[in-house]
């Protein structure tokens, strides 16, 4: 799991950022934003993927980064994740940042069963990569790219 964010060509197709609190309405603004937007890109035949990779992240910061973040806080004091598209001709970039320090914890050994621990595997195995960089001063940014190329 790489711990830098991949470089982007200059010239990026399109892009698109949202910053949501950490509650049940701001999961709902995930997946609507993330359906609205591949779907102006034309990208709707990666959706599906996409939103569920977008999803976990953001469950996973939600779940254990914002209780212990001290700062980053919305209008209504829960903590906020910001979330960004970034659009290459081959490829899609989901990139969800958090208030806190501590990296994700990537765990495949747990059963298929358990409720709690698997989303990480789930952006494991719908995207071609992901990883982690630090977001200095304070936080992180836990990324996945997914290929833009139609099923085969």
């Amino acid at each position: 799991m790489p711990e830098t964010v991949p470089r982007l060509p200059a010239a990026l197709s399109a892009s698109a950022v949202l910053s949501v609190e950490c509650s049940r309405e701001g999961f709902a603004r995930v997946r609507s934003f993330t359906r609205d937007t591949l779907h102006v890109w034309s990208l709707d035949h990666r959706c599906d993927d996409a939103t569920l990779v977008i999803t976990e992240l953001t469950a996973n910061a939600a779940t254990h980064a914002a209780p212990r973040a001290s700062g980053a806080v919305g209008v209504a004091g829960a903590p906020e994740i910001r979330l960004g598209f970034l659009l290459d001709p081959t490829y899609l970039l989901v990139t969800v940042s958090d208030p806190d320090d501590h990296p994700p914890v990537y765990a495949p050994a747990g059963s298929s069963l358990e409720e709690h621990g698997r989303g990480l595997c789930i952006v494991d195995a719908l995207s071609e990569e992901w990883g982690w960089a630090p977001s200095p001063p304070a936080g992180k940014t836990v990324w996945a790219r997914l290929s833009t190329c139609p099923p085969i």
